[in-house]
């Protein structure tokens, strides 16, 4: 496919001056540098990385689901040691209440008035761990902070820090004693990575590293350290923006989400934020692999983790067997692809 022209793309930037060829190869370089430096810590996720990488592009949240011990919480925790931003991270109980997570305000008796104190939300890179094990009042603390970037406090709006990412974790066999995210915060989520079980030799690759003295509570002694920061954020989101996206490809996108729509397999498809969202993480996919324009590969890429979270089955589909993700390559199957 070839790169659309400024008069038919749907967002085509002018021609960039080299300074900012320099800035976009610049910031590429800090993002390939992040995920190497991960995989000083974390083995056989790279697509978890990419993703991770992707949502800080596109000022996204991302959802982490994996069954225990596959490096959920060691992989956003290596990703904020290789960022120069702050991090905090809050384990998700069923005692946790919403303020605990966006702070509240303190009666301070010398000065006889409250003061706010800011809760841990109030950083960059926010590790909300095992998310569903909160109920649905603490869980929904998290939406205006995911979709407005600030935090309301008795009628006062409170900004927040810019970046900002959460990155929850959740465990998807384990039902007792947790509350499932309703479909209204599963949308605030860019994407929903899922993390696999090892290959077989990457799962010895991690016990050799084990073996030689490698302690996953000290990242630092691992030699991970910090090769980013905002300004290549910065740089990096300018470099995505000038990405041009051919009418074709918008349509492509439309259409993938209204055969989701049209899916018997469905009581809810992908809505116009799921389609945008897709164009988005597609944008972000095709300028870190070296492109300045969307391809059909591109939306195909990240149609999975983008979409299978905005979707509900229907009963008798989910009892024959049928997934997201299988609805999702129906669709992609389906739809022509624009050449």
């Amino acid at each position: 496919m070839s790169a659309p022209t400024p008069e038919t793309a749907v967002t085509a930037a002018p021609a960039g001056s080299s300074v900012e060829s320099m800035d976009s190869a610049a910031a590429r370089a800090s993002l390939e540098a992040l995920r190497a430096e991960i995989a000083k810590a974390v083995v056989g996720q790279d697509p978890a990385v990419t993703g991770l990488v992707v949502a800080l592009l596109c000022r996204g949240h991302v959802l982490l689901e994996g069954v225990p011990g596959v490096a959920k919480t060691l992989l956003v925790r290596a990703l904020a040691a290789s960022l120069d931003l702050d991090s905090k991270r809050v384990q998700f109980t069923p005692d946790l209440m919403p303020s605990d997570v966006t702070g509240s305000l303190v009666y301070d008796a010398r000065t006889a008035e409250f003061s706010f104190q800011p809760g841990p939300v109030f950083t960059n890179l926010l590790l909300a761990d095992e998310i569903n094990r909160t109920p649905p009042k603490t869980q929904s603390s998290l939406l205006e902070a995911m979709e407005e970037h600030q935090v309301t406090i008795d009628g006062e709006p409170r900004e927040l820090p810019d970046p900002f990412l959460v990155a929850a974790t959740q465990n998807p066999v384990e039902y007792e004693g947790t509350y499932p995210l309703p479909e209204a915060q599963l949308d605030r989520f860019l994407l929903k990575l899922t993390v696999p079980l090892p290959r077989r030799e990457d799962e010895i690759d991690v016990l050799t590293r084990h073996a030689g003295g490698f302690d996953p509570r000290d990242l630092k002694a691992a030699g991970v350290r910090p090769v980013a920061g905002p300004a290549d954020l910065e740089a990096a989101r300018a470099a995505v923006a000038r990405t041009s996206v051919s009418p074709e490809i918008a349509a492509y996108v439309v259409d993938i989400c209204r055969a989701t729509r049209e899916s018997p397999s469905l009581s809810l498809g992908a809505s116009p934020r799921g389609a945008t969202a897709l164009l988005s993480t597609a944008r972000a996919w095709a300028w870190l692999t070296g492109r300045d324009y969307v391809t059909p590969d591109d939306v195909k890429a990240l149609a999975l983790p983008t979409l299978r979270h905005r979707l509900q089955l229907r009963p008798e589909a989910e009892m024959e067997g049928v997934t997201t993700d299988s609805v999702i390559t129906a669709a992609l199957a389906h739809v022509p692809v624009p050449r």
